[in-house]
């Protein structure tokens, strides 16, 4: 896979932010992007999947490393959905 993968820092930030962060910078990509989200709140393991399903985004990876936890999505479609 030769993807370019963008990242998005969103460490020390606590819900609903990570998944606001996340649909702010897929606003500013194209389809078939992928991001990869690193956060140290662990409810973004389960928020930020969530708002891929609800908004046609497709989660490539999810998983906790150590203190930090990150989400690889790939850019659906109609990425300006709203929360």
């Amino acid at each position: 896979m030769t993807d370019v993968i963008h990242e998005l820092d969103t460490r020390r930030l606590l819900c609903p932010m990570p998944v606001i962060k996340t649909q702010n910078k897929v606003r500013t990509l194209s389809t078939g992007d992928c991001l990869k989200v690193v956060c140290t709140d662990p409810g973004a393991l389960n928020d930020i999947p969530a708002w891929c399903r609800i908004n046609g985004h497709e989660v490539l990876e999810a998983a906790e490393q150590g203190n930090e936890c990150f989400v690889v999505l790939r850019v659906g479609e109609d990425n300006g959905a709203l929360f």
